[in-house]
């Protein structure tokens, strides 16, 4: 790791983790926030629980960074970078990082030489508004990590997209066990 990085706290584990990792655009990041916190007012009835950091010793953090960082957390299975690719997309998707594919690395050749040779993609594109869906599907081990990197290869942005609050020009409906899952 370059530099050290502070540990992470999390209060919730049901609480998505996302961490500002780019800071040259504060407006992209109010948007972010703001749309965190709209993805589950309306006809859900509960408060949008984020983890949010915003802490300078972040700025420039790559992928690989976060993960050995976050994976301090052994309850945490996805962290959400807002890194500079977020931040210049008008869509605002973050990056999601799977904690879980960590879990390979102790495969049995024997057994397991074909995803040893040819791992699983380990992030993926996600718009804040699919962030809780995401996270929570993860959480759950309701969907694995891999079913959202096929969801965002069919989309037109390559992005995976909450398709009941944002629509737009993505695929027209998840799979997941016949629908989408919140």
């Amino acid at each position: 790791m370059r530099k050290e990085l502070p540990e992470i706290v999390r209060a919730d584990e049901w609480a998505p983790l996302v961490i500002r990792t780019d800071y040259t655009d504060d407006t992209a990041w109010s948007e972010i926030v703001a749309a965190l916190a709209r993805a589950v007012e309306g006809e859900r009835d509960w408060e949008a629980a984020v983890h949010l950091v915003e802490d300078r010793r972040w700025d420039g953090v790559t992928g690989d960074e976060a993960l050995a960082a976050a994976a301090r957390d052994e309850e945490l299975s996805v962290v959400f970078l807002a890194d500079e690719a977020t931040m210049r997309s008008p869509l605002r998707p973050l990056l999601a990082l799977d904690l879980g594919a960590d879990d390979d690395e102790a495969l049995d050749p024997v057994y397991y030489q074909e995803l040893i040779d040819s791992p699983p993609p380990r992030e993926v594109r996600v718009a804040p508004e699919a962030v809780h869906m995401v996270h929570g599907n993860l959480q759950l081990a309701n969907v694995d990590f891999s079913e959202f990197v096929e969801e965002a290869a069919a989309d037109p942005g390559g992005v995976v997209r909450d398709l009941a609050t944002d629509p737009g020009d993505g695929v027209a409906g998840n799979s997941y066990a016949g629908g989408p899952l919140r």
